[in-house]
């Protein structure tokens, strides 16, 4: 079962070296824990995505540039996140503000080849005694 992904949730690129944070910007009215629930549409890098560390794919021009300096030894590069459109929805009939919502499963695609995926929705379940 999947969750839906809240602000502070992190996701994670499969060419990046570190997790990032998710900003929700695209609707602030339904809250899960106290914190917005992200959209689909909350898929913008350094908008709603921050950078992921170090960029491995060679797709990636300033990657593939210090690559062929470096006489083919891959040379990670600074992310610089290229969101290619939205996250791809997995329960496209649950909306929020019109919008179909981020959930746990979602995945989204950089234009360097690498496939995001959300590491941690940051949606608490509450447990009432």
């Amino acid at each position: 079962m999947s969750e839906l992904v809240t602000a502070t949730g992190t996701c994670m690129c499969s060419f990046g070296t570190a997790p990032a944070a998710i900003r929700v910007t695209s609707q602030a009215k339904v809250l899960a824990g106290g914190k917005p629930c992200g959209t689909i549409q909350d898929a913008q890098g350094f908008v709603n995505l921050g950078p992921f560390g170090m960029c491995t794919s060679l797709a990636n021009p300033a990657v593939a540039s210090a690559t062929a300096a470096a006489l083919g030894v891959l040379t990670p590069q600074p992310c610089t996140p290229q969101i290619a459109g939205m996250f791809i929805p997995t329960k496209p009939k649950i909306l929020i503000s019109g919008k179909p919502c981020l959930a746990s499963d979602c995945k989204a695609m950089c234009a360097f080849a690498g496939n995001i995926t959300i590491v941690n929705p940051a949606q608490i379940k509450a447990i009432a005694n």
